[in-house]
């Protein structure tokens, strides 16, 4: 389905919604009903609804229905006060949100309205550091390049600034034309993926008419993103109110329930069973005595002609009065507690990152006892175990390795000669890693350069080529690109970029030389993809070891390469890359198939090795958690000797004399497959006497989950280290979700938006605030700014968490059966007739108060000192996997019920 937008025309006004958002969960007509049905979904709220109305039946109640109905009712008003609140404050910013003043412009005139007042196709004019209140297409920039840049650090989390350009078919229209533009986008309909758009632009006479004009996510300025360094810019509204990009991203995400809860659930239901049981019995021995002694007792005064219900009477007395076997509080108690141990993690000022000036962030504060009971880790790798500051180490160009005696390239003398030089295999690798890119230039007022990048490893890049004396200075709205090399300054159009993808694992650009008009293919990429792109006969095999020797030493590499187009045949693949872009079916498949065919006959230029050292306490933090007996896992999209070389720096695998690296690959479905046979039974043979792990790439992983995922989920199941390599996000989540779906509690931890699946999917995730952004952070349970913090939030919050909520259970339920037992043996005493040895008042203070209470003084005891946790980390076993809360725990509180009350 696509919808027609009709640039400044009312005709959208009643076909489309308007710019009002709403984030509320309720409305004042529906609270009531709807929150009820939402608590009344837990089986102990219809447990305990059902015991409250069999209490208004005074025939068969023992005691006052206030002993149920009023803790229900506090339970219920507590519940729906919190809800009512949270949704108020909602409310409240969904109302900021909705009266901000906005500038639109209507037939060229300019005026101010109230957010909520945007329509689908209003021209909004928007100023420097304003928040766009909806989706746009940009049209017009106070830049005469015609870009501006964005800050959508609320939208995606990711801090760099990006950049957004107008359509070619607007970049000559004035600011006065902008105003009374008249036109049609042909867009999808709403979707929340804010990484496309494909779409196209045709703008009506007198202003100008042209054919259709392509549109990507980067002629877009998406809600909820800041217009930064830009005068104004102006766009055209596609996409308002909860239909944008940002409103159809946001959702509440499914509720997680811990293996402490479950377990509880499955004990409740487990008492449950019991209860009846004894109901059952003790109502059958009631009736008995009744008949045989009971009526017979003047006094008891039994009617001559009992009801056909009678039977039933004595039964659902002792009904009543076993359901405080379930303790009623429970819920609520749990609740406030693990409030309490979310302020632990809030507050902990041990967890504070001063670099970053972050501190630990509690987002879900129900499942703070499952980091006690971790069992397998999954981590990225870059931004997550290391630092991702990119820095230009070395370089292999035509048979030479720069940097290998220094360390770095960028103070090698042979290197500094050539350039001086003016070598022309350096120049052009120079000037390679210069223009292919999707870097900014900003020059400042004092006339230094400084480039604004979505990608590390692309600063990195630029910033070493201008060292090199390779300056990108500028780059305008034409697309022409200004280079200056030792003084002399070149000037390249830049055609066409070719985008990087994660399945493409490279980007190219198409320039034309200004001065020579000749046609040239710039490419950088992953080695994998750019050696079987090469030109007949290139001689791969030199870089191929380069690339090996680069990966040893824990570099990341890159492929640099290029070739001469001819006019005629760049014409020829240019009107099917436009043909493509402008498909509104299939796009980005048809751009990358159009992209392939160009991507043909590279000449390899060289290599470029870049350096991302590890965070400080890595290797000791996870040295740390394989004590504790967790074991840990490695999820990147890089190489695999890089990962091996990372995995041996930071003690996630051990050296070849003392453990074993089982390597699952091969050149064919069957070679990977037999890998894997091979790889388990040495896994079973070598288990006791060496550290194994085994290392995978993504392709080898898609062909054993269509035809082996039984053999690798028992390897899965027996190894304690995995190194997983060139995964794409999917393939994140899926191993995820192999572990979880073999009964194992996992926790996965990233910084990226890459990272946002496999968070989601484990029972915890955790999010780094780093240099790739928040959105990680925001996805996740919880966040920290750097791994190492992870250590305490497992070994100290996790086990007290843990300790204390299975101490909550325990105590509850023991406290709970002993007086239920009280009463049964009263029963027997009383002639089994239903009576309550308590009264009313008693009851209900013990319903709400008596579980309730002791709660403050549990959760701030601590049985081990943290330095103690920490150093002993083997601790954490003793109380990992249900060990504290399951059915033998269970029988124990019914034995120590029954021997207090004998």
């Amino acid at each position: 389905m696509q919808r027609f937008v009709y640039i400044n025309d009312e005709s959208c006004r009643d076909s489309y919604r308007d710019n009002r958002v709403s984030n509320t969960k309720y409305t004042l007509w529906n609270f009531l009903p709807k929150n009820l049905l939402e608590q009344f979904r837990r089986f102990m709220n219809q447990y305990f609804l059902l015991i409250a109305c069999l209490q208004l039946w005074p025939t068969i109640t023992p005691v006052s229905p206030a002993t149920t109905w009023g803790p229900l009712a506090i339970i219920f008003i507590v519940s729906a006060s919190k809800e009512a609140w949270d949704d108020y404050n909602r409310y409240l910013s969904d109302k900021k949100v909705n009266e901000r003043r906005i500038w639109v412009v209507k037939d060229g005139i300019r005026r101010q309205i109230k957010a909520r007042g945007i329509h689908v196709g209003n021209i909004v004019w928007l100023h420097e550091n304003d928040e766009i209140p909806c989706d746009l297409v940009l049209i017009g920039t106070s830049d005469p390049q015609g870009i501006c840049y964005v800050e959508t650090a609320a939208l995606d989390g990711e801090t760099d600034l990006k950049t957004r350009i107008i359509p070619s078919i607007c970049a000559d229209l004035s600011s006065e034309q902008l105003g009374k533009i008249k036109g049609v986008v042909e867009c999808p309909n709403p979707d929340n993926d804010i990484r496309r758009f494909d779409a196209n632009m045709r703008l009506f006479p007198p202003i100008i008419d042209n054919e259709k004009c392509p549109l990507t996510i980067n002629n877009t300025l998406l809600q909820s993103c800041y217009l930064r360094y830009t005068e104004w810019a102006c766009g055209v509204a596609i996409y308002t109110g909860n239909e944008t990009k940002s409103g159809m991203s946001r959702g509440t995400a499914e509720p997680k329930l811990t293996a402490a809860d479950s377990m509880i659930d499955k004990l409740t239901v487990a008492i449950f069973i019991f209860q009846i049981a004894v109901v059952l019995l003790l109502g059958l021995a009631g009736n008995i005595w009744k008949d045989s002694h009971g009526c017979k007792l003047w006094y008891l005064m039994y009617p001559a002609e009992r009801p056909w219900y009678d039977f039933l009477v004595i039964p659902l007395r002792f009904e009543l009065l076993c359901s405080i076997m379930i303790p009623i509080s429970i819920k609520v108690t749990l609740d406030l507690a693990k409030g309490v141990y979310a302020k632990f993690i809030d507050c902990d000022d041990q967890m504070f990152d001063p670099e970053t000036n972050t501190p630990a962030h509690s987002a879900n504060t129900a499942i703070s006892e499952d980091l006690g009971q971790v069992e397998y880790i999954l981590s990225d790798k870059t931004g997550t175990l290391t630092e991702n500051r990119m820095i230009f180490r070395r370089c292999y160009i035509s048979g030479v390795l720069y940097g290998d005696k220094t360390g770095d390239a960028l103070k090698d003398a042979r290197l500094l000669n050539a350039v001086s030089s003016k070598d022309p295999d350096v120049v052009k690798f120079l000037m390679v890693m210069a223009l292919c890119n999707t870097v900014v230039p900003i020059k400042s007022n004092d006339g230094t350069i400084s480039y604004k990048a979505q990608s590390q490893d692309e600063e990195a890049l630029v910033n070493a080529a201008s060292n090199l004396n390779m300056l990108l200075t500028s780059k305008d709205s034409s697309g022409i690109a200004e280079i200056c090399f030792n003084g002399s300054k070149f000037y390249y159009e830049v055609l066409d970029v070719l985008e990087f993808t994660s399945d493409r694992k490279r980007m190219s650009i198409v320039v034309k030389e200004v001065k020579s008009g000749k046609f040239l293919l710039l490419t950088k990429g992953a080695d994998e993809a750019i050696f079987p792109r090469s030109c007949p006969g290139e001689q791969t095999k030199t870089y191929l070891e380069a690339v090996e020797m680069y990966s040893h030493l824990g570099l990341r590499t890159l492929c640099l390469g290029c070739r001469d187009l001819e006019e005629d045949e760049y014409k020829e693949w240019s009107k099917k890359f436009q043909d493509a872009s402008c498909s509104l079916d299939n796009r980005e498949h048809k751009i990358a198939e159009v992209c392939n065919s160009l991507e043909q006959g590279i000449h390899i230029l060289g290599i470029t090795a870049i350096e991302d050292r590890l965070q400080d306490g890595v290797p000791e933090t996870i040295k740390l958690l394989r004590k504790a007996g967790i074991n840990v896992w490695m999820l990147t999209g890089d190489k695999q000797t890089t990962a091996i070389q990372i995995g041996l720096l930071c003690n996630l695998i051990t050296p070849e004399s003392k453990g074993q690296l089982l390597s699952i690959n091969g050149k064919t479905e069957d070679d990977i497959l037999q890998s894997l046979e091979r790889a388990l039974t040495i896994m079973k043979t070598a288990l006791e006497r060496k550290d194994l792990a085994f290392v995978l790439d993504g392709w080898a992983l898609e062909i054993i989950l269509k035809r082996s995922l039984e053999s690798f989920t028992k390897l899965a199941m027996m190894s304690r280290t995995a190194i997983c390599c060139r995964m794409t996000p999917l393939q994140k989540a899926q191993l995820v979700g192999i572990l979880k779906s073999s009964g194992s509690l996992t926790l996965a931890i990233g910084d990226g938006g890459n990272d946002v699946r496999m968070i989601q999917e484990a029972n915890v995730g955790v999010g780094i605030s780093g240099r790739e952004g928040l959105q990680a952070a925001r996805a996740a349970d919880y966040s920290i700014g750097k791994f190492k913090f992870l250590r305490r939030l497992i070994l100290v919050h996790g086990r007290y968490s843990y300790n204390r909520t299975a101490f909550i259970s325990q105590y509850s339920f023991y406290k709970s059966l002993l007086i239920c037992f009280i009463q049964i043996l009263f029963s027997f005493s009383s002639g089994l007739s239903g009576t309550s040895i308590f009264n009313s008042i008693s009851l209900m203070a013990y319903n709400v108060f008596y579980t309730s209470l002791p709660v403050m003084t549990i959760i701030f005891d601590k049985d081990i000192s943290e330095a103690t946790v920490l150093r002993y980390p083997q601790i954490l076993l003793y109380s990992q996997a249900g060990r504290l809360l399951n059915r033998s725990t269970f029988a124990e509180w019914f034995g120590r019920s029954l021997y207090h009350v004998k």
